[in-house]
């Protein structure tokens, strides 16, 4: 499926009614559309709201992206993410467009957290329309874009991958200071005997094993530094280390000061169902109530342009 036709079909959820023939003129985008995953998805893509991406077309996409392509990450980040406010929250809403995850290899319709995140950094870094979609595919792959080779989990791939890639630098430790600590998650073949493990689907040999290191700053810390946080940080969630979950990371977001405040940009999947700027304060003491798995703190990431000499080592699985 090329990117041209899953564009289309990107841009065709979102058009208004005096555009939808135009959207969907690309040959293949109905295709899409009417496949049974995503079909079924959009179903369940509710509250319908309109986001920053209602009504475009590809040649105000192709514009938009291109716009301001100079200026820092951290604007254009900010600009892209605060198009998705409103998105309605869906679990897994990105795939392969074929095989095991047959879902869509983009689209504006629907994001979970990592998703939004993914695309967000794709349209910030891209300087022209087609350099979305190999970035989009170099973030959420090792390598090839085929379901094992997915950054399927946060600590052993998705971080990692994107560190050694020049996507992302961990600053965890510069903006927690001493309440930074630091933090493992360890796999073992016990691990993916469980049922959620087991959910992945990875065969045998790309299952990864081993004990992967992160720096968190404690729940209990974080608002004491939120303030120094600076628009646009990526912060991850983490919580207490089960040896039968294969991660610790359950959920993500941007960081965005506004008005004295500190918000986190983040696809909610709970009461709010789709992409808000939630008060970070709010979100944190929520948080601090979950007692079947506890919330330990959070992560820190600054987005990054690659250098064009990084070399492109990739953790792969295992």
């Amino acid at each position: 499926m090329t990117w041209a036709v899953v564009l289309a079909a990107a841009l065709a959820t979102q058009a208004t009614p005096a555009s939808s023939t135009k959207a969907s003129a690309t040959p293949g985008a109905a295709r899409i559309l009417d496949s049974g995953s995503a079909a079924a998805q959009a179903a369940t893509a509710t509250p319908a709201r309109p986001n920053g991406w209602t009504g475009m077309d590809a040649s105000a996409f192709a514009a938009l992206v291109s716009e301001a392509s100079n200026a820092p990450l951290t604007e254009r980040l900010l600009s892209m993410s605060q198009r998705f406010v409103n998105t309605p929250y869906v679990l897994s809403p990105l795939g392969e467009g074929a095989g095991v995850d047959p879902d869509p290899t983009f689209r504006l319709d629907a994001v979970d957290c990592l998703t939004f995140v993914e695309q967000s950094l794709a349209l910030g870094l891209a300087r022209t329309e087609p350099e979305v979609a190999p970035l989009l595919e170099h973030i959420r792959y090792a390598q090839a874009p085929a379901y094992e080779d997915r950054n399927h989990l946060m600590e052993a791939q998705w971080l990692p991958n994107n560190i050694r890639k020049g996507f992302l630098r961990d600053v965890t430790r510069r903006f927690g200071g001493e309440d930074a600590v630091a933090v493992t998650k360890t796999l073992t073949p016990v691990t993916w005997q469980s049922r959620s493990s087991q959910a992945l689907q990875l065969p045998k040999a790309r299952q990864p094993v081993g004990t992967f290191a992160m720096n968190m700053i404690p729940l209990e810390r974080v608002m004491e530094h939120a303030r120094s946080i600076p628009s646009g940080t990526i912060l991850v969630v983490l919580r207490e280390d089960l040896p039968l979950k294969a991660t610790r990371v359950t959920h993500l977001g941007f960081v965005v000061q506004r008005k004295g405040r500190t918000y986190l940009r983040h696809a909610s999947r709970g009461g709010y169902n789709r992409v808000v700027d939630e008060d970070l304060e709010t979100f944190l003491g929520r948080n601090s109530r979950y007692a079947k798995w506890k919330v330990t703190g959070v992560s820190l990431f600054e987005a990054r342009r690659p250098e064009s000499s990084a070399p492109g080592a990739v953790v792969r699985s295992p």
